[in-house]
Order: structure tokens, then C-alpha cells, then sequence
């Protein structure tokens, strides 16, 4: 229901995103696309939410781009894997993972994100901002006040409409992610998941009007069940989000 250390082998999946033009700045919102994205600590299932939520969407009538961060783009997709690959073993600083994640955020508003929102389309977004300002700010202690002056940067102010933040035990999470290893996983202690954990949930309790909690310990159709109830929070501009409920 909703609620208001060795290194492993180097993990890179693709992905796949249709690149489009550069365009201008989106319209108004109420004249664009919806923009949602989904939030969460280590584990706790976006990349499986996404392709359903995807799906109920287009059943309601939505173009839907869905996407991720790091990557999407030719240069996001370089990024990520200096960011998080396990191999070879780099020290990062915290302000160093969040000026390349920046980057790649950068490249994808302005390749990816606003022209889809300006088409019209909607996009559904599996981590966005928010991630750098939970991990390298509550994680790694880069002062919130310069990261969110370099996010503004990087994404011209975009915000999103919608987050779903999906939260889980930071234990559960990690288990789950025992085949699938980052940088992140494999050289962060828990301590430091426990911080990204937290920050998400006071995100989360400062921002009640944008952010939904699931709890993402649940079955995966609770989930994607409570992921389709979050849409309502949207329908006063966009009805079709509602249809069929």
C-alpha cells in the first residue's frame, strides 16, 4: 500500500530509447506531456515497474517514452559506465559522481526528455534528479545547496509532475541486486544506503503535492496497482490518466 563488499563483475545493460531532435524549451505544461519519473533506493524494482506502468499508460491512450538515468542518450550511455562499472576500480569523489551524472542528465532533458514532453508525448522516467540529490547528497555528504544549483543547470528547471517513490528495506533491496552489481553496490557500506534511503523519504515528507511512497516490498502487481492509483494526482490536467479506474 502507499505510504504518505569485493568487486563483481562490471554490470552494463542496454537499454534502448529513440533518439530524437533537438527543439526548442517545452510548452506550457498543461500544452506538453506528463512527465513522471519513479525514485528508490537500491533494489526496490523501478526497472521492472517501469515497462508495466508503460503499458497500462498506452492502454489509455498515451504516447509513452520511457527512458532511464544514466544513459538514453549516445553520451548518457558513455557516462554510465564510467559511473558504474565495477571494473576498473576508480576512486570517485561525491562531486565528481554528481558533475558526470549532470552531464548525462544534461544531454538527456535536451535530447530526450523536452522534445518528447513537447510532442506531447508522456515521459516516464526510471530515476531523474532526485537520485543525485539521495546519493551524492545524502550518501556522500555533497552540501544539497550546490547540488541542486547544478541540477537546475543541467535540467533548465525541468521538475517532474509525478514521483513514485518506491521504498523497501535497504537489506531487501541489496539482496535483490546480488546478481546485478554496481559501482554503488559493491564499494558503498550500508550505512551509506541507509543515509539514500532517508533522504528519498524526507524528499518524500517536504514535497507530499509531487511524491507518492509505495511500498515496493510488496507483490509486484500491489505495486504496479498502487504505481496506477499515484496517476489520479495528475488527473486534473491530464483526465485520460484516470480512464478505467
Amino acid at each position: 500500500m502507499a505510504r504518505e563488499a569485493g568487486a563483481r563483475p562490471a554490470v552494463l545493460r542496454r537499454f534502448s530509447v529513440t533518439y530524437t531532435r533537438r527543439v526548442s524549451p517545452a510548452t506550457p505544461a498543461g500544452a506538453r506531456g506528463p512527465f513522471i519519473t519513479l525514485e528508490g533506493p537500491d533494489g526496490s524494482g523501478k526497472s521492472s515497474l517501469l515497462p508495466r506502468l508503460a503499458s497500462v499508460l498506452r492502454g489509455r491512450g498515451f504516447d509513452v517514452v520511457t527512458t532511464r538515468e544514466p544513459g538514453s542518450t549516445p553520451l548518457g550511455e558513455r557516462i554510465r559506465a564510467l559511473l558504474l562499472d565495477t571494473e576498473p576500480k576508480i576512486d570517485h569523489s561525491g562531486e565528481a559522481d554528481a558533475l558526470l551524472f549532470a552531464a548525462a542528465r544534461a544531454q538527456h532533458v535536451a535530447e530526450v526528455i523536452r522534445p518528447a514532453l513537447s510532442r506531447g508525448s508522456m515521459v516516464l522516467c526510471d530515476r531523474y534528479a532526485d537520485s543525485s540529490l539521495a546519493y551524492q547528497g545524502g550518501g556522500s555528504g555533497v552540501p544539497m545547496d550546490e547540488l541542486r544549483a547544478v541540477q537546475h543547470f543541467a535540467t533548465g528547471g525541468l521538475l517532474p509532475d509525478l514521483t513514485i517513490l518506491l521504498d523497501l528495506p535497504v537489506d531487501v533491496g541489496l539482496g535483490r541486486k546480488s546478481d546485478e552489481v554496481t559501482r554503488f553496490e559493491a564499494y558503498q557500506d550500508v550505512a551509506y544506503h541507509e543515509r539514500v534511503r532517508a533522504t528519498f523519504l524526507g524528499f518524500a515528507a517536504a514535497e507530499p503535492g509531487r511524491y507518492v511512497v509505495v511500498d515496493a516490498a510488496a507483490a509486484p502487481d500491489a505495486v504496479l496497482a498502487e504505481a496506477v492509483l499515484a496517476l489520479g494526482r495528475l488527473a486534473d490536467r491530464w483526465p485520460q490518466l484516470t480512464a478505467g479506474v
